[in-house]
């Protein structure tokens, strides 16, 4: 019996062994077919092959993680791609699309790579990436105060590019300056100026993008609704967004920017009580975001800090006048305020010194990476002061996480809820960020300091938005859930949209049916078809 057991064994892990090595052999041919597609439908001017990376190639893993932020995916555990394609022309995109359409394969699309929860490229399905770096031109036009930018240029290098041309232009986009502007633009980021110009989505006048046939369109070809959709419905939904056509906004030559801390030791429970009565109704021009930690004292005590960090589109007279009188408890003083250009701002908003030069805005490279867990709230009545004394007592027992206060009002009142996906505009005082980094590898202080990150979201509960309970698509969070690629997602996929689109997410899903019925454009958190659209075979 014991041969015979041992005869038995034998065979059923050689079964297993033949097994999983006919399953790799039908993977590696799989692989090999889709590169002959790619090259296949490359064009004769604009060869495809160099833009090629396979797990056989030696920078397969360096072009990988050369764009990977959160140091949560780039552990050796994390999925990876069967193929990164580093497009380098148009053409590549659409061959991509007709590819990955034909062999019924996921394809992700990055642009910066910092996508909070990794969507733009980790999947759990076989996977290829569509890496948008090598196209970033921008061409600023000064005369008609335009700029057309393609989706794999940073945010910085949109800024230098603009100051380039112009001290009195800038752009309301977001206050990091590796950020792409593909996945940024078509979120609806935002950036200090929101308050006077709206978000970034707000200001965009065309596109060019590839669509599910692989067809580059415009926005007159497009039509108004697909175009509707990329301008803050996350365009990787619905198409590759190849490039924005956006409107420049006016900036004075002079801004003034500072950060003034306060502890509670410093009166930080009356001073932040009174930012949340008066930061949504300040002048346009101004911003103010308030950052909420835990720090120690010299004691060895904890306590709360409260920093408040500025941009003011005006001098420091003027900012000291407004301050006196509409916020006055913060007691900024003149010694505080930095007048600076407004691309230079940008550096103070960076953590970068005042003197290096704007060139460092061309860097693509952070300057620190961090594991990192993001959240977001809206708020939509001031937090009463019990409320900010309790919050400031369950912040103390946490200790990691951090909070990020960032007033709305002015021009992001005016503006309809429906004039583009993006719907978080009147009667929303502020937005919050939930922030927790962390240096230590592992999914054991993963798991602890996302728990940690989650009982601050719950805790803030009584203080947010309901019904439901919004998020800023952009602050991406897992924790909202996923969709299921296709297989009855809709249900699932509607919780989420409603969080983050409220009454604009039926329109998005319209849309998607219409431009995408296939779900060819679909990831963890995407929008879904409408229930009778759901192939029941599709399985990307």
């Amino acid at each position: 019996m014991g041969k015979l057991k041992a005869v038995v064994v034998v065979t059923m892990i050689s079964t297993v062994l033949l097994s999983i090595l006919w399953r790799a052999t039908l993977h590696l041919e799989d692989n090999e077919n889709f590169v002959r597609c790619l090259l296949d439908h490359s064009h004769p001017s604009h060869p495809i092959s160099s833009a090629i990376y396979t797990p056989k190639s030696s920078s397969f893993s360096s072009v990988l993680e050369s764009y990977i932020r959160n140091l949560r995916f780039n552990e050796s555990s994390t999925p990876k791609p069967f193929l990164i394609l580093t497009a380098l022309h148009e053409s590549h995109i659409q061959a991509a699309v007709t590819c990955g359409k034909s062999h019924g394969v996921q394809m992700k699309i990055r642009s910066g790579g910092h996508d909070y929860e990794g969507l733009s490229y980790v999947s759990t399905l076989p996977f290829f990436l569509l890496d948008m770096f090598n196209l970033r031109s921008i061409h600023v036009d000064i005369e008609t105060e335009t700029a057309w930018v393609q989706t794999g240029a940073t945010l910085g290098e949109v800024f230098y590019r603009i100051a380039e041309k112009s001290k009195t232009h800038g752009f309301p986009a977001g206050v990091c300056p590796t950020v792409g502007v593909g996945g940024h633009i078509s979120g609806a980021g935002y950036g200090n100026m929101m308050r006077k110009y709206g978000v970034s989505a707000d200001t965009v006048l065309d596109a060019l993008i590839i669509d599910a046939n692989g067809r580059l369109l415009d926005r007159q070809s497009m039509g108004e609704d697909l175009f509707w959709a990329i301008r803050g419905g996350g365009g990787a939904s619905f198409a590759v967004v190849l490039a924005y056509k956006i409107k420049l906004v006016r900036v004075p030559e002079t801004v003034t920017v500072f950060q003034v801390d306060r502890t509670l030791e410093e009166d930080a429970t009356d001073i932040v009580d009174q930012w949340q009565h008066v930061a949504y109704n300040l002048p346009q021009e101004l911003f103010i975001r308030l950052m909420l930690d835990v720090v120690v004292k010299s004691s060895g005590e904890k306590t709360l800090r409260s920093s408040f960090v500025s941009l003011f589109l005006g001098d420091s007279e003027s900012l000291l006048s407004i301050m006196k009188e509409r916020f006055p408890k913060l007691g900024l003083s003149k010694s505080d305020c930095i007048e600076t250009s407004w691309v230079k701002s940008v550096l103070f908003w960076s953590n970068i010194p005042l003197e290096t030069d704007i060139q460092v805005l061309l860097d693509r490279t952070p300057q620190t990476l961090d594991y990192l867990k993001r959240k977001s709230d809206y708020v939509r009545e001031p937090i009463p002061k019990a409320g900010l004394e309790s919050l400031w007592k369950k912040m103390m027992e946490l200790e990691k996480p951090r909070m990020y206060f960032n007033p709305y009002g002015g021009k992001m009142a005016e503006i309809a809820a429906e004039e583009i996906p993006f719907p978080h505009r009147a009667g929303n005082l502020w937005k919050i960020q939930y922030l927790a980094n962390w240096n230590e590898a592992g999914i054991e202080a993963a798991n602890r300091y996302i728990d940690l990150t989650r009982k601050l979201h719950e805790f803030m509960t009584p203080f947010v938005s309901k019904n439901p309970r919004q998020a800023f698509l952009n602050y991406r969070d897992a924790d909202l859930g996923s969709s299921s690629h296709g297989k009855a997602s809709y249900s699932a996929a509607r919780l989420n949209g409603m969080k983050w689109f409220m009454g604009n997410f039926e329109r998005l899903v319209q849309i998607k049916t219409e431009v995408d019925p296939t779900n060819f454009f679909s990831y963890e958190q995407s929008i879904p078809l409408l229930p009778q659209q759901v192939h029941l075979d599709d399985d990307i």
